[in-house]
């Protein structure tokens, strides 16, 4: 048997369309030319399996191998092999699928074995950085002869008869100069574990076998205890604290997908911004940029996800417009709603401790996929001063008997740190209101988004105004100076803080609040810390300077007869003010600390 022919394809210039267009980096060859031989394996264990084939299955294993020397990477199978015709058919009209005629043939079997397969175009990969590729096969079929096909990357081939005993197939790639990199053992160990760390079938190097046949999520969660769960995840993620808890996804229909994925106790910022989710399509890794077929607001988690439905030479622009990624993206977004839920109403003191965990990713859900908001809302927490935990439905109505204003709006007053903000914390409490932590980044968000969802709601920080106008009530605190004395102290205070660009008042306060209060309008802190340059200082906002009537030192100053005592009270309690908010610094805290020192030695 000696032949040549030309390969039928349907245009003059495939090679350089597959080396340009089909595949994105050259390396994917070896995942290519791996996973077809687990084609062939799997093909000839269903055989064996119905009764077609009833020869020695041997090991069934894929070996893959280098020869430095000849400039080769060989990648042998003890699949079920082709025949001279097959090759003709299979190898030599490109993109014809062997897998889908397979599968059509026997359709009417049990499958048990999942074919990766589609044999065309997937094998041609190999001239991505193969000059000549040969391959050497013989056919599980009896009295076939086995065929060496040969083929130089142009259209033209070769086939002749080859001395092969065993079953299976070799494919020897002949490299390129530019693709040398593809002999050194460490190089290809690596892509291996990359990409074929969860085949179905052994894959051995070097003598030794660098995959998991059986991964966590190809199994039932039936069979498997958390001790299992938690192993894989160390597998993957050997440096990271155990996780908080895990998904098992298992769908069949209305397409298929496996896997297992987890919330993270915690990441570092590094963490943060590689990704954790890997994407197999039949135990092949394919890629771990997942955004499309991951919500955005679950790109966080960790773990794989598994789903023959994704094509294999996955590229981004394809991602977005297939409808079963849609339905994946989806579903994985109800299972986790589901899981949440799930876990609140068994336990809910367990879920309230991991809850500053889990926080990021429920309220990103929330803010970003409506239908998500709609099923979070009954288990998204609200944390208050107190360490206390509430659903929303639970906060609202906690606080409103005594947080709703004037206008009949629910007031929700937050604090972003509490610690820095207890001058303000205390007199809401001593006013018997009740004060939420919203401390992470995404809260700022999440504010907005709770002033649209709920009804009649609003949110304030407590340091935008004094404590009673954070909560407008009908009854207002009486002023101890009337209108001529609060015009002049407050004309006092213009002229001893001259230069400020500071908006000035005077309001009848509580006398334990500070004599002033400098605050910033909530719309104008949401405004900046919306804003890209949001690392600027509060002290580049507008201020409002509001000067407490009813606080003693207010009557002092007043009553001093010496304008540069009066100038220097005033100065203080100023500084005291954006003390309190942490914007004084450089000269002016250099001065008010000096007034301090001062005023001790007087």
């Amino acid at each position: 048997m000696n032949e040549k022919g030309n390969i039928a394809v349907n245009t003059e210039n495939i090679f350089p369309i597959i080396k340009k267009f089909l595949y994105s980096d050259n390396e994917v060859f070896l995942r290519e030319l791996v996973s077809n031989a687990v084609d062939a394996t799997q093909k000839l264990k269903q055989l064996a399996a119905i009764g077609d084939y009833d020869g020695e299955l041997g090991q069934c294993k894929i070996t893959v191998s280098i020869n430095e020397q000849r400039k080769t990477i060989t990648v042998k199978d003890q699949g079920i092999g082709m025949t001279a015709d097959e090759i003709k058919k299979y190898i030599n009209q490109v993109a014809f699928s062997g897998a889908t005629e397979f599968v059509e043939k026997y359709k009417d079997h049990e499958q048990s074995q999942q074919l990766i397969g589609f044999f065309g175009l997937g094998f041609y990969a190999s001239f991505m950085v193969a000059s000549k590729v040969e391959i050497i096969t013989k056919s599980y079929q009896a009295d076939t002869e086995a065929a060496h096909w040969i083929c130089d990357g142009s259209t033209e081939f070769e086939i002749h008869k080859a001395v092969k005993k065993e079953v299976g197939t070799e494919v020897i790639l002949h490299l390129t100069e530019d693709a040398t990199e593809f002999l050194q053992p460490n190089r290809i160990k690596h892509l291996l574990e990359k990409y074929c760390r969860f085949l179905p079938v052994a894959v051995e190097f070097e003598d030794k076998v660098i995959n998991d046949t059986k991964p966590i999520w190809t199994q039932a969660p039936s069979d498997l205890k958390d001790e299992d769960y938690l192993a894989f995840y160390k597998a993957l993620y050997p440096y990271a604290p155990d996780p908080l808890f895990w998904i098992h996804l298992n769908v069949d229909y209305p397409f298929s997908m496996t896997g297992v994925l987890y919330f993270p106790k915690e990441m570092s910022q590094f963490e943060q911004r590689r990704p954790q989710i890997q994407l197999y399509s039949k135990q092949v890794f394919i890629t771990d940029e997942v955004k499309d077929v991951v919500p955005e607001f679950l790109m966080l988690l960790h773990g794989i996800i598994d789903s023959p439905d994704i094509p294999l030479n996955v590229s981004r622009s394809a991602l977005q417009a297939d409808s079963n990624v849609k339905k994946i993206n989806t579903y994985i977004t109800k299972k986790v709603g589901e899981k949440l839920e799930e876990l609140f109403k068994e336990d809910r003191k367990a879920y309230e401790a991991q809850w500053q965990n889990m926080a990021l990713f429920v309220k990103y859900g929330m803010i970003t996929e409506d239908k998500f908001y709609d099923k979070a809302k009954e288990f998204a927490l609200l944390k208050n001063t107190a360490h206390e935990y509430f659903t929303l439905p639970e906060y609202q109505e906690k606080v409103r008997s005594t947080q709703t204003d004037k206008e009949n709006t629910l007031i929700i007053l937050y604090a972003t740190d509490p610690e820095k903000q207890d001058l303000y914390l205390q007199p809401c409490k001593k006013q018997g209101y009740d004060v939420v932590v919203l401390d992470q980044p995404i809260d700022k968000h999440f504010v907005g988004l709770l002033e649209q969802k709920l009804d009649k709601v609003r949110l304030k920080g407590i340091d935008v105004e004094s404590v009673g106008q954070l909560i407008a009530k009908e009854t207002k605190t009486e002023s101890l100076l009337n209108d001529e004395k609060q015009k002049q102290l407050q004309a006092l205070y213009e002229k001893a803080v001259e230069g400020s660009k500071v908006t000035w008042s005077v309001t009848a306060m509580s006398a334990d609040e500070l004599p002033v209060l400098v605050t910033v309008p909530e719309f104008l802190k949401r405004m900046q810390s919306m804003a890209p340059s949001s690392a600027d200082k509060l002290s580049a906002l507008p201020l409002q300077a509001t000067i407490n009537a009813n606080h003693p030192l207010s009557a002092k100053i007043l009553r001093a007869k010496d304008e540069a005592k009066q100038h220097k009270l005033a100065q203080q309690a100023y500084g005291l003010a954006l003390l309190s908010q942490h914007m004084l610094q450089g000269p002016a805290l250099t001065q008010f600390i000096q007034r301090n020192v001062d005023m001790m030695e007087v």
